[in-house]
């Protein structure tokens, strides 16, 4: 091992675990401690301010400037005694991470000194430089104006010493340059169609919240080992690395004992989600050695991105504090799991109802099979779109690796949903149906009490599956923003949900009884979307070939992918329901492909480069103390023993000699595949053609790299092997 490398991995084996600060009181006592939430805005609104503010967040109100001031002030207010000094628009770019810019609550007294000010003006608005962010051309560098705005619906909160602002972010000339904006136009159509359709059911109901449940996967790895490596530094991947002889193999890591270090990180990770108002609740080891998965408790679909977007920012911060950096690539390391983020999705009412909950009534499970199929109808129709919103650079590596959901979306429903849908298909009687609920089973062990089964078994390769009161969208990439999946999932449910009352209103409208009318409607939508409906191993080859059969997107190229979003069909889907225009779908797009272009070509020099500086020349030197052992032993020995002695040598230096060789040869190749493809105009036909030329060169360069990595003496070796990176001490 190189001295350096020697030292690096000692560091990091002798880590000690940093105890987390133990909270002085419970956690239903600090939570929200950090967050403008409700009893905080009661306290320090006027009572009518109050009011109108709770009505803005509750129903949507149009919010009245004319009460931003009072807010401002009560906001700087509790911010400055909880030590606040500073404020800023917090808002999510088209970069897949947050932006904030800094301000302190000052401003000039007139008198030679300041005074703390917070205006409604500062409060509701700013403007951030609209062209230094992805806008796919928008904006030209010159036109630099663009606005955050403040969305009351995702409450304030406090990072160290600055108050945090959620907002969306637009263009001066009104386009939307986050997530955040056409997040909330989605869960406000899906809302109003929603409820549309449960007024046949229950006609109290007069709100439908979107519901997400995020499962936060993610790898952890010593800071010295990966300061001592510039794939990970750079890319957030290893882009070279033989298999450790012991991975996950043995399946024992998958919910063992946490490693004492990283329980430390947990819990000081918890204990801060907690204090910002993210109602962590579930930790365990995931199934590749340093993985691990943190999840919350459900809550409506905006907070529940914006606290996604907290927490990983928080577990970059904590990591450090423990001797950690935190991996949330999809894909860290070749050969083993990576990393994924399940959105676990539903629709509730006002009046508490799950919408995707079995009820204890036949009209209520006639109101369930009516949002699981209409839900199905909506991936079914939209299969290739739903792909596109979790595809990226990164998440490739990982869809379809036999660890996670194949890059074909289907869904699995389950024995028992599934019968319930042949039934009412085939039947063609209008009668409504009764679904059991959670069934008894008694193990054959005396101590052992009933096993409430559920309705429902899971199906870890399908990329959308019930899961008995929700449909849980596995396809989602560790490292991605929420927003992207759910504002596809909610607009499409939303026009589907259209769709069917129009087509049930018209039955109605010939005089057919309502229930009637329902199934009829419900019996069609379940002979067309049968297509998506697959409870089998995604995983097969044989399925890969009955998905293209069925019609289903079965395109693997990410470039292409993307296409999906320009389709007649998902523009029309879009503008209809207002959440994006064709112009801000063409703009999302060429972000999409240049970011994927960057990806790979960042890659592409993150690799020659460690090849060129790092690899050859330690498998040449290697190979130099090879060729002067072999003429030192011809020296020592007879020419028939020298040979046979030397052979094996001899092998290994004509070995390295072609590794060297091809790597030297196809980096050079590469280098010029990435000038031909950088002089493309087009960013669409740029993207293609990284992924088609270059990105295959990636893997063919670390193969030889990765053989090398096995004959080169490991003293000499500079950079930390799987073995080495992959267990915590």
């Amino acid at each position: 091992m190189s001295k350096l490398r020697f030292r690096v991995v000692e560091t990091a084996f002798k880590k000690k675990a940093i105890e987390a600060p133990a909270p002085e009181e419970r956690p239903s006592e600090y939570f929200a401690k950090y967050v403008f939430n409700r009893s905080k805005m009661f306290k320090y609104l006027p009572s009518k301010v109050y009011e109108k503010l709770v009505d803005v967040i509750d129903n949507g109100s149009t919010l009245d400037r004319s009460i931003a001031g009072d807010v401002a002030a009560g906001m700087k207010k509790w911010a400055m005694e909880m030590g606040a000094t500073h404020y800023t628009h917090w808002f999510h770019p088209l970069t897949e991470g947050t932006a904030e810019k800094h301000d302190a609550f000052i401003e000039h007294d007139g008198k030679g000194g300041v005074l703390e000010e917070f205006s409604g003006k500062l409060l509701v608005q700013q403007e951030p430089d609209a062209s230094s962010f992805p806008n796919g051309g928008i904006r030209n560098t010159f036109e630099a104006r663009g606005y955050t705005a403040w969305d009351p619906s995702s409450p304030a909160f406090i990072v160290d010493d600055t108050l945090c602002i959620p907002t969306i972010f637009i263009s001066y000339t009104g386009e939307s340059l986050d997530y955040k904006a056409p997040l909330l136009k989605a869960l406000r159509a899906v809302d109003k169609a929603a409820v549309d359709v449960c007024r046949y059911f229950n006609g109290d109901v007069k709100k439908v919240f979107s519901y997400l449940g995020w499962e936060q996967e993610y790898f952890l790895v010593d800071e010295g080992l990966y300061a001592a490596r510039p794939d990970l530094l750079l890319t957030g991947r290893t882009l070279m690395g033989h298999d450790s002889a012991k991975n996950q193999q043995l399946e024992d890591h998958y919910f063992g004992a946490i490693p004492t270090r990283v329980a430390s990180f947990m819990k000081e990770l918890e204990i801060e989600a907690l204090k910002l108002g993210i109602p962590v609740k579930t930790r365990h080891n995931e199934v590749a050695p340093n993985q691990f998965e943190l999840a919350p408790v459900f809550e409506e679909c905006n907070l529940a991105v914006d606290h996604n977007m907290l927490v990983m920012a928080l577990m970059r911060k904590i990591s450090r504090r423990h001797g950690f950096r935190v991996l949330l690539h999809e894909k860290p390391f070749k050969g083993i799991n990576g990393s994924g983020k399940h959105n676990n999705w539903s629709l509730g009412t006002d009046t508490g109802l799950l919408l995707m909950a079995p009820g204890k009534s036949p009209e209520d499970n006639l109101r369930f099979i009516t949002f699981v199929v209409n839900t199905l109808m909506a991936v079914y129709r939209h299969n290739g779109l739903l792909k596109a919103s979790i595809s990226s650079a990164t998440n490739a590596h990982r869809l379809g690796a036999n660890e996670a959901p194949p890059a074909i979306i289907s869904s699995f429903l389950g024995k028992q949903v599934s019968q319930v849908l042949d039934y009412i298909e085939n039947s063609g009687k209008d009668e409504l149906i009764s679904l059991a609920g959670k069934q008894g089973m008694k193990p054959d062990i005396p101590q052992i009490p009933e096993l409430m089964i559920d309705n429902t078994d899971r199906n870890r390769t399908s990329p959308f599956a019930f899961t008995g009161n929700r449909f849980e969208f596995r396809a989602v990439g560790s490292e991605a923003n929420c927003a992207s999946a759910m504002i596809v999932l909610n607009t499409a449910v939303a026009e589907q949900l259209i769709l069917f009352k129009k087509d049930v209103d018209a039955l109605i409208g010939k005089g057919e009884p309502k229930v009637a009318a329902i199934l009829d409607v419900i019996r069609k939508y379940i002979r067309i979307c049968k297509p998506i409906h697959f409870d089998g191993n995604g995983y097969s080859e044989e399925w890969k070939a009955e998905a293209l059969a069925r019609g289903l997107d079965c395109e693997t190229s990410v470039p292409l992918i993307f296409d999906n979003y320009l389709k007649p069909e998902t523009i029309a889907m879009f503008e209809t329901a207002g959440i994006m225009n064709k112009k801000e779908l063409e703009a999302r797009n060429e972000v999409k492909w240049e970011t994927y272009t960057k990806k790979i070509q960042i890659e592409a020099r993150v690799l020659g480069d460690l090849a060129m500086n790092h690899i050859v020349p330690v498998a040449t030197q290697y190979q130099t103390d090879l060729i002067n052992n072999v003429y030192k032993m011809k020296d020592l020995y007879p020419e028939e023993k020298w040979k046979k002695l030397s052979g094996k040598n001899m092998e290994l230096i004509e070995e390295i000699a072609d590794h060297t060789t091809y790597i030297k040869e196809h980096v050079d190749a590469m280098t010029e595949a990435r000038k031909v493809a950088n002089r493309i105009e087009s960013e669409r036909e740029k993207a293609i053609a990284y992924h088609d030329r270059i990105a295959p060169m990636l893997e063919e360069i670390r193969y030889h790299i990765d053989k090398l990595e096995l004959i080169v003496d490991n003293q000499m070796w500079t950079l930390p092997k799987y073995r080495e990176l992959l267990f915590i001490r």
